[in-house]
């Protein structure tokens, strides 16, 4: 079933043009704007013109997902197969199927509204040129990342990302952003190299690069031990930029120095890329290497879940001067703690746990980046401490739909049923109950009530957060951003749903502009169908799963 028909040299043109127009489009955003299209500026033509691009990528993204047929997630569509290096037997591989498609149009939603955030709020740096440019080439990695079937081109496209996220924190970013950067650029890098030489032992031992080939051989053309050394080496890599505990400090530096789109980009895609690469390579390639692994790759998990959400306590404490930020970065810690141990699970409910929880992630936690990049531009600051003394009742006083939708993306972190956060999460602790033959179930089952413990930690900072940032006490007397205050009448400010008696030294704060609006709607709007209609999206993944886990026999 699919819900238009589009023939099968359309679609391969769709997918080909979602990979390569982001990295045209970057090379139109370095050049001069033609004299009509100008407008006011040349700053203003070239970030118009990266909302143009991105969103004709998202167009084609959800046209490509439209004409997807439904009836087949687990057959690979829309394939483009030429050869491009036949010494090494590389190819230009193309396609999609179930597991991939919904990363692919999640990473076109969110660089578009990332785009469109950024034409009304850049960030302050340098050029608008290179900014654009950075944007959308980080975009052409990512999507080909998803797209692309050779283990080759997977480790040019997961490498292609590293340099403009680099540039984008250390030329962008906020306080410390060039350590920031080089430690994130030093991490990934160096889980790069290893990762390489998986690879390379794999398709050389194997005799093919081809991803769909080796998914279903499933492992019989390699031994146990070359399996085992592709495991620790490609998972090395991947777990870098998943990120992994202990592997993951570069990541709280790099989300809090980063300017809000960067951090949406961050948490929302990158982060993808290695849970993706688990599942694509790891699981069908070397099953009997991940059997190895899976019960450390559980523990490494549920450390992290737990280590995450005891950080993000610890930052959210009366005076501890935790950044909103750097705490919102140690739950992703504790988020993809979950993907991970659903994929170490090796059955069907964990698999797909998993990947539901990376697309939940990357909506609830895109969200969350979004609104504390608006209260630190408001206010100045991501300081908790400052920001519970200054907003006292102040985000549902002052700014009442920012605080509530701030509110609304805590709750659907935490996994509050009815919400997309909810379903990953429990499929992953199904999943862990019963795992895959050959796995210790009374370790998994000891890992599943540890990732449910952590559960609760989740909800506790969660809540926390939203006490202290949206009913803390009065300060009636903090100073605000110039440019986010609300219209000034001459008896003092113009009410926006303050609740209680209003003097004019309280200043008011604007609350959400027309632009954030259009930026977040989006996100809040899938996070709730998500959570009210799960089987849209299980219904994707889970034929693709089966076939997976099973060496290619549906």
């Amino acid at each position: 079933m699919t819900v238009i028909d589009i023939s099968p040299s359309v679609m391969q043109f769709l997918l080909a043009f979602i990979v390569v127009a982001p990295l045209l489009g970057a090379l139109a955003a370095l050049l001069p704007a033609p004299p009509g299209l100008r407008g006011r500026n040349p700053d203003q033509a070239v970030l118009r013109h990266g909302v143009t691009v991105t969103g004709a990528v998202l167009v084609a993204a959800i046209v490509l997902a439209a004409g997807f047929d439904h009836d087949h997630p687990a057959r690979m569509q829309a394939t483009t197969d030429i050869s491009w290096i036949p010494a090494l037997d590389v190819r230009i591989h193309l396609g999609v199927d179930g597991i991939s498609l919904p990363l692919l149009v999640l990473n076109a939603l969110l660089t578009f509204l990332c785009a469109l955030y950024s034409y009304f709020k850049l960030p302050a740096g340098p050029s608008p040129k290179v900014f654009v440019a950075l944007v959308l080439v980080l975009e052409s990695g990512t999507l080909a990342t998803f797209a692309v079937l050779d283990l080759l081109l997977f480790f040019l496209a997961f490498e292609m990302v590293l340099i403009p996220m680099y540039f984008l924190i250390n030329r962008w970013g906020g306080d410390q952003r060039q350590a920031a950067a080089w430690k994130f650029i030093l991490y990934t890098l160096l889980g790069s190299v290893v990762m390489l030489l998986g690879l390379l032992l794999i398709g050389l031992k194997s005799g093919t690069f081809d991803m769909v080939a080796l998914a279903t051989d499933n492992g019989r053309g390699l031994t146990t031990s070359v399996q085992v050394i592709a495991v620790l080496a490609i998972g090395l890599g991947l777990a870098v930029k998943t990120p992994m505990w202990p592997l993951h400090s570069w990541l709280p530096d790099a989300h809090t120095a980063a300017p809000t789109v960067g951090s949406v980009l961050l948490a929302g895609v990158l982060l993808k890329m290695g849970t993706y690469g688990f599942v694509r390579i790891l699981l069908p390639v070397a099953p009997d290497g991940m059997r190895t692994f899976a019960p450390y790759l559980a523990a490494f998990a549920v450390v992290g879940i737990v280590y995450g959400s005891l950080a993000c306590l610890a930052l959210a404490r009366t005076g501890a001067k935790g950044d909103l930020k750097r705490l919102i970065a140690y739950s992703s810690v504790g988020h993809m703690g979950f993907v991970l141990l659903g994929i170490a699970t090796m059955t069907p409910t964990g698999v797909n746990g998993a990947l539901f929880a990376n697309i939940a992630h990357g909506l609830i936690t895109g969200l969350l980046f979004f609104l504390v990049g608006a209260v630190k531009d408001r206010y100045g600051t991501a300081d908790l401490d400052t920001l519970a003394g200054a907003t006292g009742a102040a985000l549902y006083g002052r700014a009442p739909r920012l605080g509530a939708l701030l509110a609304f993306a805590a709750v659907a972190s935490l996994g509050l049923p009815g919400l997309a956060g909810f379903w990953g999460e429990m499929l992953t602790l199904f999943g862990a109950y019963s795992p895959a033959e050959g796995l210790s179930r009374p370790a998994f089952r000891t890992f599943m009530a540890i990732g449910a413990f952590g559960t609760l930690l989740t909800a506790a900072y969660m809540l926390i957060v939203v006490r202290r940032v949206c009913m803390g006490e009065h300060a009636p007397h903090f100073r605000l951003s110039p440019d986010d205050r609300a219209p000034q009448t001459p008896d003092g400010p113009e009410p926006s749903g303050a609740a209680g008696p209003r003097t004019a030294t309280t200043p008011q704060l604007a609350d959400i502009h027309p632009y954030e609006a259009a930026a977040w709607t989006p996100l809040a709007v899938l996070t709730v169908v998500a959570g009210l209609w799960p089987a849209v999206l299980l219904g994707l993944t889970d034929p693709a799963v089966q076939q997976l886990l099973a060496g290619g026999k549906s």
